[in-house]
């Protein structure tokens, strides 16, 4: 975004000068969010068909949705790969993610003790900063194009 600015008035004539506009965190969250859920439902999509882990549905990617085992209120966790898998709005909205078929889907498809491990992680407290979710949306962005 840029933001036009009058910076003084020099014989009756506004001196502008333009500037880009500061983007507030929560921006740069959403933007996070957004990038990193396109990685989650393409990463193992084939064809562009991606699968429920908790239910098996099979859909298009775009239709899919990115569910958290851990809540998304844990930055701990949030942007964590094995955290974050695919889910139908069945499973993850109206069925409030299906925890513990989830939990059972981790454990047989990542390794035993994984949602135990994803429990604990996301107790600890990490701050990140801007750059550094910056650094990440770049990151996925990057990653969903190799698809």
């Amino acid at each position: 975004m840029l933001k036009t600015i009058l910076l003084k008035k020099k014989h009756s004539v506004y001196i502008c000068s333009t500037m880009a506009k500061k983007k507030t965190r929560s921006q740069v969250v959403k933007k996070l969010d957004a990038a990193f859920s396109e990685y989650i439902r393409r990463r193992y999509a084939k064809n562009e068909i991606a699968e429920c882990v908790t239910c098996g549905k099979q859909d298009h990617w775009k239709r899919l949705q990115a569910g958290h085992f851990q809540s998304r209120k844990h930055y701990s966790t949030r942007w964590d790969e094995t955290n974050v898998q695919v889910q139908c709005s069945g499973c993850n909205v109206f069925r409030w993610g299906e925890q513990y078929k989830f939990s059972k889907w981790l454990d047989n498809n990542k390794g035993e003790g994984t949602s135990e491990m994803l429990a604990e992680k996301a107790r600890e407290i990490v701050k990140f900063t801007t750059k550094d979710l910056e650094e990440m949306t770049q990151k996925y962005k990057d990653l969903s194009k190799e698809f």
